[in-house]
């Protein structure tokens, strides 16, 4: 075997265990191993420049800008309270209230933004009603990622998806994956009440003290808000449009942010700050998929990634049903103990890959992952990104939510989700 394909699965290797192991921060731990990939001769600069997905950093820059601008708002204060004060401040369906409210922004917003903006506002309600965060916190961080499954935007492994193949248009992802996604929310939801509903109680006087809250009074902005409202039409009807406008999803995300800077550039300079929307942006997130697009990068470039293809080839025989079956449990099972996103980095050019080996229709397969990568995050508290930023949240709040604790909750319901795509991915492509 060739000194450098060693090399590199020798990095590889010592990334993924380090992210796993969380004893230093997965960014750093990312751009460490593409550095060496370079230093080391496996890259050369320009072919790992070549190999960084600007469409999924300008997707994401561009998404995290406009929400930004909108939090400063108080919409996500005001649509909290306003779904509190539509159930009565009930405990039980206000679970129901805010895991639905945070699926339907994951999938519009990204799930990573959405979480960071509803999970203050649910901690707040319920001190207000005396109950324990925790039920509330597990809901969301498991709807955020159920929601975030139904579109391009939703979620990282569907921007990567969306970017890296692009016939799969922002409309083919709410055509194939919506329904599904939808189904598995409802079900989900209707187990974890289930599970919550007996430590769920609170007095009618807290729930008056709720009622009492004027939502209204969250709304810091008005003038600021309508803008925002505007700029997010016109930016998702552009995700909707894209393909027959020839634009990349990138450049869409980027315009939407760019055209909310220019027509509120005098709010922002007498409140808030240009500098207040860029520290909006997960910068840590963003360089730490640098340094992963390296790292996979110099695995595609040394042939390890086409290797694996031809041995997944081999062994299913290129026989449909039990690649797309193979892609979809292995990527759900990989997600729920690794990030998703280093995962789908791996798995899109080895899919590419079976492609150029004579698999005609990619389309299963291209399901099959997002299903598994996006769903198998619901497995651990370290599956996906909007879990590992819910976790940090409820710390600082003296909440912290245990792996195990998320364990028992989380993986049953991921395998039942898998279990349910398993049998869409059958009946509606095999």
């Amino acid at each position: 075997m060739d000194s450098q394909v060693i090399l590199a699965v020798a990095i590889f290797a010592i990334v993924y265990l380090f992210i796993i192991s969380e004893k230093i921060h997965r960014t750093i731990v990312a751009l460490a191993g593409a550095m060496l990939m370079v230093s080391l001769g496996i890259l050369t600069q320009e072919a790992a420049i070549h190999h960084i997905d600007f469409n999924t950093l300008g997707l994401l820059v561009g998404m995290m800008m406009i929400v930004g601008v909108t939090g400063q708002t108080g919409l996500f204060n005001y649509l909290a309270i306003w779904a509190a004060k539509k159930v009565k401040a009930d405990p039980v369906k206000l679970l129901i209230a805010l895991s639905l409210l945070t699926a339907v922004c994951s999938a519009f917003l990204d799930n990573v933004t959405t979480v960071l903006l509803t999970v203050p506002v649910t901690i707040s309600i319920a001190h207000k009603l005396k109950l324990n965060p925790m039920p509330y916190l597990i809901s969301q961080i498991i709807a955020s990622n159920v929601g975030g499954t139904a579109t391009l935007i939703g979620d990282p492994p569907n921007i990567m998806i969306g970017s890296a193949v692009k016939e799969l248009t922002f409309m083919s992802f709410i055509d194939n994956l919506a329904a599904v996604a939808f189904f598995i929310l409802i079900i989900t939801i209707a187990i974890l009440v289930l599970i919550y509903k007996n430590n769920l109680n609170t007095t009618n006087e807290l729930r008056q003290e709720v009622m009492a809250i004027n939502e209204k009074e969250e709304l810091k902005d008005i003038p600021l808000l309508r803008k925002c409202l505007a700029v997010l039409a016109i930016t998702i009807s552009l995700f909707f449009l894209h393909q027959a406008l020839h634009l990349e999803s990138a450049t869409v995300a980027l315009f939407g942010a760019s055209l909310l800077l220019l027509i509120s550039h005098k709010e922002l300079e007498n409140g808030h700050g240009l500098e207040g929307v860029f520290e909006k942006v997960e910068w840590t997130a963003i360089f730490f998929f640098v340094g992963l697009f390296v790292v996979v990068g110099g695995l595609i470039e040394t042939g390890v990634i086409s290797f694996l293809a031809k041995k997944a080839m081999e062994i299913t025989a290129g026989e449909m049903v039990l690649t797309s079956m193979m892609i979809l449990w292995l990527s759900a099972i990989a997600s729920a103990f690794v990030d998703n996103i280093p995962f789908v980095a791996t798995m899109i050019p080895l899919i590419k890959d079976m492609g150029m080996m004579g698999v005609a229709n990619l389309e299963p397969l291209w399901w099959s992952l997002a299903l598994g990568a996006c769903l198998g995050g619901n497995g651990t508290l370290i599956g996906a990104s909007a879990n590992i930023i819910v976790a940090g949240l409820a710390s600082k709040d003296g909440h912290p939510i245990s792996f195990i604790e998320f364990l028992k909750v989380g993986f049953p319901l991921m395998i039942l989700s898998i279990i349910i795509s398993s049998v869409y991915i059958y009946l509606r492509y095999l």
